[in-house]
């Protein structure tokens, strides 16, 4: 039997990642609500604003709800399903006067993008929180946003994917399979932000204006994020593929084996200089 190991290199700079130490839950999934606070301890809140979307039940694994209950923020609060929006409503308009819900989808054309969902909000252009979680177009929606510059974008990606790989999934409503971290940056770069940090799947971005302020000189994905879910495949010299890693489909919880990554039937998994006929 082949020896297959991924010995996984941390290359994390823990001058970077310094964020990284003021995770925890209130309501958030993975330590978002103590890294947002400790960006806005650092950058300061201009105008405790935010908005999140699809919102659920507003609390569930929310990166919002410790600042709109806790901490007296203001909100949009956008959530597709027409139930769960109305029972949404009735509920913040007992407990949390300052949220406005809306019931929409949010898309990257037309009346669907967030720039026309905001509009008559009252939302200040530069708000202070944008939490985008809705499980795979998270980057064209945000690709899309013009008219608004949240000081801090904190977002979804893909935690399969390691730090070396660009992707993103085509733009359709359905189709669920997200963006890697290295896509997220280049776009944050392109509209003006910097990756701050990041936990198992969640990318913090920060207005490039602001960003000297976290004092992190080296912001790359490897200085910041370590990848625990990748998995990483070889060739071997007669066609076998070979993988390590994490050896899981994730959001399936269905164990991976070698011969579900091979290509080639057995009799084929040759070196192709055997394959040549003698002369």
């Amino acid at each position: 039997m082949p020896i297959t190991e991924l010995r996984r290199t941390i290359r994390v700079k823990a001058e970077s990642a310094w964020l990284r130490d003021f995770a925890a839950n209130v309501t958030s999934q993975s330590g978002e609500d103590g890294i947002i606070a400790k960006i806005f301890d650092t950058i300061g809140a201009v105008n405790c604003w935010c908005v999140e979307f699809g919102a659920w039940d507003g609390k569930y694994l929310s990166n919002t709800w410790n600042l709109r209950r806790n901490k007296g923020w203001r909100s949009v609060l956008i959530e597709g399903d027409p139930a769960r929006a109305t029972a949404l409503a009735a509920e913040n308009q007992e407990q949390d006067s300052a949220a406005t819900v809306v019931q929409a989808h949010v898309g990257w054309a037309g009346k669907d993008v967030l720039d026309s969902i905001l509009a008559g909000s009252g939302l200040p252009a530069n708000f202070d929180l944008l939490s985008i979680d809705i499980d795979g177009n998270d980057w064209h929606v945000w690709r899309a946003l013009k008219h608004y510059q949240p000081r801090l974008v904190v977002v979804e990606f893909n935690p399969s994917a390691s730090n070396d790989f660009y992707f993103v999934q085509d733009a359709d409503p359905a189709i669920n399979q997200g963006a890697s971290l290295l896509a997220f940056c280049d776009l944050a770069r392109e509209k003006g932000y910097e990756l701050a940090a990041t936990t198992a799947a969640n990318a913090f971005f920060v207005v490039t204006d602001e960003f000297p302020k976290l004092g992190i000189a080296d912001n790359s994905p490897d200085a910041i994020h370590a990848p625990q879910s990748t998995t990483e495949l070889c060739q071997g010299f007669d066609g076998t593929i070979f993988a390590a890693g994490h050896m899981m489909l994730t959001w399936h919880g269905i164990p991976l084996d070698q011969e579900d990554f091979q290509v080639l039937p057995r009799h084929l998994r040759k070196y192709p200089l055997s394959l040549e006929p003698e002369s």
